[in-house]
């Protein structure tokens, strides 16, 4: 017995044609490139205003290719993140991206339950320490923090990297959560099998 489906926001979501042009040509470009909408494009478009200023924030800071991070190491920080805030949307998505970045079918798993007995670098490790702290705990954040990561390689602009994905992923952490954002059942397996 399958169980019904369950809507994937609980604020309504407007139909692809009826969006503003530029928001439709960005979901429907991203249908081509992964051959599925996420989830979050078609719950953010409920406000125009809102998802274009969530995706160019988002854009800014996981599509860059400057500093010290790779795609894999920034995708590593949201899932570990996004497990502490409990956002079930976010842990399933990114952890897809993380598994196909790292090209590891283990480590979103592993990030997201304990980053401390996952198979990753000590530098990673030490990346996740910070970015989990940012998460957690702020406020405390001082000049040790610092030290442990340039003691890594991380420069300054790292650093805010690092903490600005997790700042803006804790905000989509919170919005995926009281909406009740679904993950598209297609993130489940992305990553985990070699492709056929």
């Amino acid at each position: 017995m399958s169980l019904p489906a369950k809507p994937i926001s609980r604020f309504p979501i407007p139909e692809i044609m009826d969006l503003p042009s530029d928001i439709r040509e960005k979901i429907l470009a991203v249908q081509e490139k992964a051959g599925f909408v996420p989830n979050v494009f078609l719950a953010l478009s409920h406000r125009p205003d809102e998802f274009r200023a969530f995706f160019a924030y988002h854009d800014a800071l996981m599509l860059k290719d400057s500093g010290n991070l790779s795609k894999a190491d920034r995708e590593m920080i949201v899932t570990a993140t996004s497990a502490k805030n409990s956002c079930l949307y976010c842990v399933v998505a990114h952890g897809a991206l993380l598994r196909i970045y790292a090209k590891n079918p283990l480590v979103a798993d592993q990030v997201a339950v304990n980053h401390l007995k996952a198979d990753i670098t000590p530098r990673q490790t030490a990346m996740l320490e910070f970015a989990i702290k940012v998460c957690l705990d702020s406020q405390n954040v001082g000049d040790a923090d610092y030290a442990a990561l340039h003691a890594h390689g991380f420069d300054d602009e790292d650093v805010w990297d690092i903490a600005a994905i997790t700042a803006f992923f804790g905000l989509s952490n919170r919005i995926a959560n009281v909406t009740g954002m679904r993950p598209n059942n297609e993130f489940y397996l992305m990553g985990r099998l070699p492709k056929s």
